[in-house]
């Protein structure tokens, strides 16, 4: 096998999915907010990651949701914009199946947690077994995805992300546990251009660009998007006090939709500020409620949601 490459450095935001009242798919509203995406300057979605919901659609609806948003991408002239897929399942089987579905839904990575249904067999050896067989078999290059808060606290050392590095298929991975120490071992040992060590929160963006990583992947840029672009500029630009005064704003946005109810607020605030979609999302997840959307934690989100229509 030849050595796959990595998908080039940015901001990657896993893009939230609309739903009507009934939870079906709200087609107009997933285009518009792709279609926003875009113009924002992001270098690529996440499509069908955690803040997608991923593991509330079927496998048609994953398909379907790759390919709305590659549709969307094409007839507006963003063909560039990278597309990663969220492929984690609880078996090696069934990430080959939606592996191969990506694929053909017009994928270009993807992206795979560790399973956790058995987290007491999810040994050392385990963990690099699953993810070099479902490499092996993966039509698209593959990104390995930390995340230990779904994961039952799976939290893989970068000893073991390295060692998966040397897959010829395996090309980067998302550290949604915030280790900046984790990220920075990584990228010392293998620079972003032969694998891409992101970020996989706002919290971390500027302190992982200073540690060598390949940008982010993360949830703020749903609402924010522009804003974390031009954090990127003013970092390759050398503005490093504009950019830290940036990364502290961004933070604070960050916690605060933690804070108000995390996927269905960032809807529910979208649909407010940008004239789209409801903040409906599928149970077990809670709708978040009028009340919620007030208080210092909104207030801190208005804020970035007013500068992010300011910024050109």
């Amino acid at each position: 096998m030849s050595r796959s490459k990595p998908p080039p450095p940015g901001i990657y935001v896993p893009s939230v999915l609309f739903f009507s009242e009934n939870e079906d798919f709200d087609v107009p509203a997933i285009k518009a907010h792709v279609l926003r995406l875009a113009q924002a300057g992001l270098t690529g979605i996440v499509v069908q990651g955690s803040n997608g919901e991923a593991q509330h659609l079927s496998h048609e609806e994953r398909k379907q949701a790759i390919t709305l948003t590659r549709e969307t991408l094409d007839e507006n002239g963003y063909k560039d914009v990278v597309i990663i897929a969220g492929c984690g399942a609880p078996s090696a089987r069934e990430s080959k199946k939606l592996c191969a579905d990506a694929k053909e839904a017009g994928a270009d990575f993807v992206l795979v947690l560790t399973p956790s249904v058995w987290v007491k067999r999810m040994t050392r050896d385990a963990v690099l077994a699953f993810h070099r067989d479902v490499a092996d078999h993966s039509p698209l290059p593959y990104l390995v995805y930390n995340y230990p808060s779904v994961t039952a606290g799976i939290n893989l050392e970068s000893d073991v992300i390295l060692e998966l590095s040397d897959h010829p298929n395996i090309v980067g991975t998302k550290l949604s546990c915030g280790s900046i120490g984790k990220l920075h071992r990584l990228t010392s040992a293998k620079p972003s251009s032969e694998f891409a060590t992101f970020a996989g929160t706002t919290d971390v963006l500027l302190q992982g660009l200073l540690s060598g990583s390949a940008g982010a992947i993360a949830a703020l840029p749903n609402i924010v998007p522009k804003l974390h672009v031009n954090l990127c500029k003013l970092y390759q630009e050398g503005k490093f006090n504009q950019a830290m005064n940036l990364q502290a704003q961004l933070g604070q946005g960050d916690y605060a939709t933690s804070k108000l109810g995390s996927i269905s607020a960032i809807k529910a605030l979208i649909s407010q500020n940008f004239g789209y979609g409801k903040e409906y999302v599928r149970t077990p997840l809670r709708i978040v409620t009028a009340e919620q959307l007030h208080g210092p934690y909104y207030d801190k989100l208005v804020e970035l949601m007013t500068l992010e229509k300011g910024t050109a």
